[in-house]
C-alpha cells in the first residue's frame, strides 16, 4: 500500500567539554505541564500490570487534548532557545533547496507517457505531472494544494493510478497527514476533474480494468474501520453510490473472510483474469482468480488459488506479477530468501508451480512484469541488484550505475524495459531507464541536477558486529572522508527491524548540515527486518523481540569501542515499529548514549491493538488474548519497562496528531511517564505536529525542513557542541 532507536550514573563533572549545562535544561513545573497519574492494573494472566496513564488513550479529552498542546509548546521554547539552530536551519534550507525540484513515484505507461509528482525548490508539495517522452512538454496534472482552506492543514497526494491508456489518472488526497484519502479521478487530455471525491480510500490499492474508464478500489467503512473490508467497482463518472461490491467480505461463497482480513483486486491489460488477494496477516495472503469480466456480475466465479501456507505475501515487497495466462509469486515456502514461481491463471496448481528463480543468498524483494520480461529486484548483501528474466530464458544481471537501493520500480506489460529511481549512501536520488535493446541504464534526466548532489568527500563503510548471542549484525556507516576515530564524533545511529521491511541509509542534500558539523550516520541492521530474508524477520517478531533492541545495544557498543564516538556524543533514533528497539534499548542500557529520538513511535505496545490500526498487527508482534502473547507483549513494552530513579539521557518523542498508524497517546504516555520517572536532569520533550500524520507524511518542505533542524540541534545540545549550548540564567 503506497504511501522510514540500566541504570546509568551520570557524574555530572565526568563529561568536560562533550557536556551541555545541565543546570540550563532543568524543567520544572511551572513551565513544563505535568501530567497527573490515574493508575489502572490490569490483570494479565496472574500478572498485575499498573498504567498510570490510561487516560491519555482518550485524545479528544479537552483535559488530555490541553496536556499535549502545553507539552509542545514547552518543547518547542525549549528548541528556540538552542543558540545554533538558526543557522542549522538556513543551511538545511540551502542544501535542501538547491536543486530545482524533487521527482518522485515515476510512472511509465506503454507509449512513453511519464507520471510522477514533483516539488519545485521553493513549494511545499509535491504535484502531480505528465509528459509524454522523456523530452515531451510536462504538464500539471493536480494541485492538491487547492484542497487547502485559510488556516487548515495542507493537502498531499497519498497516491495515483493511471489507467492503462493514459487517458485518466485517479489520486488519492488527504488533509494533514491523516491519510483519510479521498479519491478522485482527472481527465489527463485536460487535466479536468470527472467528478469524483470518493471518501474512506486510504488503502484504495486501486486496479483499472482493460476498458481504461473503470476500476476496483477497496473502500473502508468509516475513515479508521478496516473491519469487513470489500472491494468495489466503480465507472468513471457515475455516481460512486452505483459502485457495487465485488470482493472481500461476506462476497465469497464457501470461504471464510475474517472481520480483519484486508481485500484487493489487481489487473494487468495483458490477462483476462482478475487476481482478489485476501490479506490476513502482515505477510500472510490468500488469492482468488475469476474472469474479469465476470467481477461485478451474479455470475462471478472466484477460484482459490494459492493459500496462506504458500508464503506469498508482498508487505514487504510486491510479492506477484501478471502476464497474460501467468501469475509470477515471491514466496518463502522453503526458502527463507524467497524464490520466485510461476503458475497458470487458467489452471492453478501451486503444489506444481514452476520455480523460475530459486533461492539464492541475496533476498528476493520485488517482482515486475513488463512485455520482455520479468524483474526482479533483490537485496545482496547491503545493496540492491536488478534481474532480467526474459519470458522461457534464464536470468540476466543488469548493471547498474552505482551500489545502492532501488525504489519506485515501474514496468508495463505493453511495453519492454524498466523505469527506477537510485539512492545511495554518498549521492542524492537519480531516476534510470533500462532498455533491453541496448542493454544500457540511462538517466532520465527526469530529476534536475543540484550543486550538492554528489559531495566528494563522503565514504561509507558496510561493518558487521558481534551481537549478545554471536549473532553478526550489519552496520553501515557513512561520514567525512578523513573521520578520526577519537571518540568525539557526534553519531546518529538509527533502528528499525519490524515487519521484514529494510530500512536504507540515503544521502539527502540537507544531511549536510549534520556532515558539515562533523556529524556521522549509522544504520543498525538489526533482527526483526528483511535483510536477510524471513529468517532474520522472524529472528525479531513476537518471542525473539529482545533480539532487535539487543543488537541494538551491541551496535552502539561496537561503535564505541572502536571510537567512532562516546557515549556523550552518541544518539539513537527510532521510527513507528522502531520506538520498540530505541524504546527497549532505552530502558536496558541509558548510560550508553546522551540522547534518544523517538518519532512516532510504538511505546505501548500491550495496548496497540485496542487503537484503531491495532488489529493489523497482532500477526507482528502478537495479543495479549494468549498468554504467550501477552509475555512478549510485555517484554517489548518501553513503557512498561521505564523505573523511577533512573538516570535517563535526553529524549525527544515526535509525534503526529493525524497520525492513523501510531495513535499520539502512545508517544504521549511515554513522555508523561520519563518525565516522572526520570532522576537525571536531562530534559523529556515531547513535539506535537499538529498538521502532520505518520512520518513525514503530512509536513509541508516548510515544516520538514523546521523539523529536521530541531532534531539536529537537540542532538548537538545534548552532545555538548559549544555553539548550541544556552545561555545560563
Amino acid at each position: 500500500m503506497k504511501k522510514s532507536i540500566l541504570v546509568l550514573v551520570w557524574l555530572l563533572g565526568s563529561f568536560g567539554v562533550f557536556a551541555p549545562s545541565l543546570k540550563s535544561q532543568e524543567r520544572t513545573a511551572a513551565k513544563q505541564p505535568v501530567a497527573p497519574m490515574r493508575p489502572v492494573i490490569d490483570d494479565y494472566y496472574g500478572t498485575k500490570v499498573t498504567d498510570n496513564y490510561r487516560y491519555m488513550e482518550n485524545l479528544k479529552d479537552p483535559e488530555v487534548a490541553e496536556w499535549f498542546r502545553k507539552e509542545d509548546a514547552y518543547t518547542r521554547s525549549m528548541l528556540d532557545r538552542i543558540p545554533g539552530r538558526e543557522a542549522l536551519l538556513e543551511d538545511i534550507k540551502k542544501y535542501d533547496q538547491a536543486a530545482p525540484a524533487t521527482v518522485s513515484n515515476v510512472t511509465e505507461l506503454a507509449g512513453g507517457a511519464y507520471f510522477y509528482e514533483k516539488t519545485l525548490a521553493q513549494q511545499n508539495v509535491a504535484k502531480l505531472y505528465v509528459r509524454q517522452g522523456l523530452d515531451g512538454q510536462e504538464r500539471l496534472l493536480f494541485d492538491p494544494a487547492k484542497f487547502k482552506e485559510t488556516n487548515g492543514p495542507q493537502w498531499t497526494i497519498d497516491y495515483y493510478t493511471p489507467s492503462f491508456d493514459g487517458r485518466y489518472v485517479a489520486v488519492g488526497v488527504s488533509p494533514g497527514g491523516s491519510e483519510a484519502s479521498v479519491l478522485h479521478v482527472v481527465d489527463v487530455a485536460t487535466a479536468a476533474e470527472t467528478g469524483e471525491a470518493i471518501a474512506r480510500t486510504r488503502f484504495a490499492e486501486l486496479a483499472w480494468r482493460a476498458d481504461n474508464h473503470s476500476f476496483f478500489y477497496n473502500r473502508l467503512r468509516t475513515v479508521t474501520d478496516k473491519t469487513k473490508s470489500r472491494v468495489y467497482l466503480h465507472v468513471v463518472g457515475t455516481d460512486e453510490s452505483q459502485d457495487r461490491a465485488v470482493f472481500g467480505y461476506g462476497l465469497l461463497p464457501s470461504v471464510s473472510v475474517g472481520e480483519a482480513d484486508f481485500s484487493h483486486i489487481t489487473t494487468d491489460p495483458s490477462s483476462p483474469y482478475a487476481v482478489g488477494f485476501l490479506f490476513q496477516g502482515f505477510d500472510e495472503e490468500s488469492a482468488y482468480a475469476a474472469p474479469v469480466d465476470s467481477v461485478g456480475k451474479d455470475n462471478a466465479a472466484w477460484r482459490k488459488i494459492i493459500s496462506v501456507s504458500d508464503g506469498v505475501g508482498h508487505s514487504s515487497g510486491n510479492g506477484f506479477a501478471i502476464h497474460g495466462d501467468d501469475l509470477y509469486l515471491r514466496t518463502r515456502q522453503d526458502a527463507p530468501r524467497y524464490k520466485v514461481v510461476r503458475i497458470s491463471l487458467s489452471h492453478p496448481d501451486f503444489a506444481h508451480a514452476e520455480t523460475i528463480l530459486p533461492q539464492s543468498q541475496a533476498v528476493v524483494q520485488d517482482i515486475v512484469a513488463a512485455k520482455d520480461a520479468l524483474y526482479v529486484q533483490e537485496l545482496d548483501g547491503s545493496f540492491d541488484r536488478l534481474l532480467r528474466i526474459p519470458y522461457g530464458a534464464a536470468p540476466e544481471q543488469v548493471a547498474l550505475p552505482l551500489a545502492g537501493s532501488l525504489v519506485d520500480v515501474s514496468t508495463s506489460t505493453q511495453s519492454a524495459g524498466v523505469t527506477f529511481a537510485m539512492l545511495s549512501r554518498t549521492k542524492t536520488r537519480a531516476i534510470y531507464r533500462y532498455d533491453p535493446d541496448t542493454h544500457m541504464v540511462v538517466d532520465t534526466q527526469l530529476q534536475p541536477a543540484g550543486p550538492f548532489d554528489a559531495p566528494g568527500d563522503l565514504e561509507s563503510v558496510e561493518l558487521k558486529v558481534p551481537s549478545y548471542d554471536g549473532t553478526m549484525v550489519p552496520l553501515s556507516v557513512v561520514y567525512k572522508r578523513g573521520l578520526k576515530l577519537d571518540g568525539s564524533n557526534p553519531v546518529r545511529l538509527i533502528a528499525y527491524g519490524a515487519y521484514g521491511l529494510t530500512p536504507g541509509l540515503f544521502f539527502r542534500p540537507a544531511d549536510l548540515a549534520w556532515y558539515e558539523r562533523g556529524g556521522v550516520y549509522a544504520l543498525a541492521h538489526v533482527r526483526g527486518g528483511g535483510e536477510y530474508g524471513d529468517e532474520w524477520h522472524k529472528a525479531g517478531m513476537q518471542l525473539t523481540k529482545p533480539n532487535t533492541w539487543r543488537d541494538l545495544i551491541a551496535c552502539v557498543e561496537y561503535l564505541i569501542q572502536h571510537k567512532y564516538t562516546s557515549p556523550q556524543r552518541l544518539a539513537v533514533f527510532g521510527a513507528s515499529a522502531g520506538g520498540i528497539a530505541v524504546g527497549r534499548f532505552l530502558t536496558e542500557r541509558p548510560d550508553l548514549v546522551a540522547a534518544v529520538v523517538d518519532a512516532y513511535g510504538v511505546s505501548n505496545p500491550l495496548r496497540f491493538e485496542f487503537s484503531p490500526s491495532g488489529s493489523s498487527q497482532i500477526s507482528e508482534f502478537g495479543s495479549v488474548k494468549s498468554q504467550a502473547g501477552f509475555e512478549d507483549l510485555y517484554a517489548m513494552d518501553s513503557y512498561q519497562h521505564v523505573r523511577d530513579g533512573v538516570r535517563y539521557p535526553a529524549v525527544l518523542l515526535i509525534t503526529g496528531w493525524n497520525d492513523p498508524r501510531v495513535d499520539s497517546w502512545q508517544p504521549g504516555k511515554m513522555a508523561a511517564r520519563l518525565q516522572s520517572a526520570t532522576a537525571s536532569l536531562r530534559p523529556i520533550l515531547l513535539s506535537v505536529h499538529y498538521n502532520g500524520g505518520h512520518g513525514p507524511g503530512g509536513l509541508t518542505k516548510e515544516q520538514s525542513e523546521i523539523a529536521q533542524a530541531d532534531e539536529m540541534s537537540f542532538l548537538l545540545w545534548q552532545f555538548g557542541m559549544p555553539e548550541f549550548q544556552p545561555i545560563k540564567k
